[in-house]
């Protein structure tokens, strides 16, 4: 992490401290230079990004100020959101769908540019390992899956000091896969569930379909998970599970600071709830240190955590994975009752394309393209759409999140756009409430040119529309 990113994260830690309150004056940039003992650049640098975070604010000829906290607005008060029954699948299913469309533009859609992988040397590993294939390796690779897979993936963790033996890991069709086993040996129908609000569809989708309750915690796309209202949850509730995504949350991108995750951990741990971990996207971080899972600073063994290389290095190979701990052997048996197991010639093509350690060359190349392109998405947002518009950009993955204002419905965004081409993934699908329905998702992985430049100014001119008096 650069200077001017832990000088930012050090602000918004205070901020969520209230040391900071909404409205205070924060230390000017000569002040800030002062204290911290940083380059006027680097403190400069550190205000923008909370600036453009929405963190704070800046008044000409006064300084820069803590802006009024998003939540306030978002959730009209309401911190926990009850639902006894999840119903969403079938709205994620039509939105999706329309993603598919070769001939949209697809800022709704859930994957980065597939263009962006080595398919070139993926299939070549494939075709290796098909050649070599036999019956007894297909049996080698049932539950818990590859031997040498899993083991490079325990190297993985213990690069960054997270000890994982690969006995704990199985294999699964996808860390979607992984999510609805981990959900499945935590839960029985009826129980409750924690998830964020906004929360990714797939944890909404998989409530459903286990006859799960969801208490939905107020999330900020600044600072993360309210721990006040998930404390109150947990003391009205008897919580069985909660699924997070602590590094490059969808939708919303944010980051929780190290501090936010073993505080997040301590009280997990107090109330002793299962935690289903998503982590897809912590391979996608635009700094020099990967950030650690909720898994680092779980002292009780409560953690499922959950990843995969689709949003890293391939989408169609299907792989991922759960450190499962003391729930593998039933996530194993499971998963032998359901998809039986995970594709034997995807595994080994994995394996043998993570021995030529040409991953981390790739994600490099990837994190950096990445970046770029999320910042030239930024520039054209900022460019077009209205004042009034917040976007929220994480230093993190692919996605922006778009607020708008109260009276813009991104359901009607969502069906106008599609009339022009231009898919989106409203707030509808994040929550079981219409308390984001002014906001969306929108992937900014895509290669930019005239097409995606002329869509961005199509979805100005459809807001600018919903914001005329009278609109209906």
């Amino acid at each position: 992490m650069k200077k001017y990113q832990r000088l930012a994260e050090q602000i918004l830690e205070q901020i969520a401290m209230d040391i900071w309150k909404p409205g205070d004056r924060l230390p000017s940039l000569r002040e800030q230079v002062r204290h911290s003992g940083m380059s006027f650049m680097t403190v400069g640098h550190a205000y923008q990004l909370l600036e453009s975070r929405g963190a704070i604010v800046a008044r000409p000829q006064s300084g820069y100020y803590v802006a009024s906290r998003p939540r306030s607005n978002h959730h009209h008060g309401q911190q926990v959101t009850r639902n006894e029954a999840v119903d969403i699948n079938t709205y994620i299913f039509d939105v999706l769908q329309a993603s598919c469309d070769a001939t949209v533009v697809p800022f709704g859609s859930a994957f980065p540019d597939p263009r962006l992988f080595p398919l070139q040397q993926l299939n070549r590993s494939l075709s290796t390992v098909s050649k070599t294939a036999t019956a007894v390796s297909v049996i080698e690779n049932l539950p818990p899956g590859n031997s040498a897979l899993r083991h490079a993936i325990a190297q993985r963790y213990a690069q960054q000091g997270v000890p994982v033996s690969p006995d704990e890991i199985v294999i699964t069709a996808g860390a979607l896969e992984a999510l609805n086993l981990s959900l499945q040996v935590a839960t029985q129908p009826g129980d409750w569930v924690i998830v964020e609000n906004p929360c990714f569809y797939g944890a909404l989708q998989a409530l459903e379909r286990l006859g799960l309750k969801a208490l939905a915690i107020a999330t900020d796309p600044v600072t993360g998970i309210d721990l006040d209202a998930l404390e109150q949850a947990l003391e009205q509730n008897p919580v069985k599970a909660c699924w997070l995504m602590t590094n490059s949350q969808n939708p919303l991108g944010v980051t929780l600071t190290v501090n936010k995750k073993q505080a997040l951990m301590r009280l997990l741990e107090r109330y002793q709830v299962t935690v289903i971990e998503d982590d897809v996207y912590s391979e996608l971080y635009y700094g020099r240190e990967r950030p650690l899972p909720l898994r680092a600073f779980d002292e009780q063994g409560i953690t499922l955590h959950c990843s995969s290389y689709s949003k890293c290095l391939v989408a169609g190979f299907r792989i991922g994975w759960v450190v499962a701990g003391k729930y593998a052997r039933r996530i194993q048996q499971l998963q032998l009752m359901s998809t039986l197991s995970t594709s034997s010639p995807m595994q080994l093509a994995l394996v043998d394309f993570l021995a030529t350690r040409r991953f981390d060359t790739h994600l490099r190349r990837l994190r950096r393209t990445l970046a770029e392109r999320k910042q030239q998405v930024l520039l054209a947002l900022s460019q077009h759409f209205p004042p009034e518009a917040k976007i929220h950009h994480s230093e993190s993955g692919y996605f922006l999140w778009v607020e708008l204002p109260k009276q813009i419905d991104t359901r009607r965004l969502y069906q106008q756009a599609l009339r022009y081409n231009i898919s989106i993934a409203p707030g509808r699908m994040f929550c079981t409430d219409d308390c984001w329905d002014h906001c969306f998702r929108l992937n900014a992985s895509w290669s930019w040119g005239e097409r995606e430049q002329q869509a961005i100014m199509t979805l100005a001119r459809l807001i600018a529309q919903q914001m005329e008096p009278g609109s209906v």
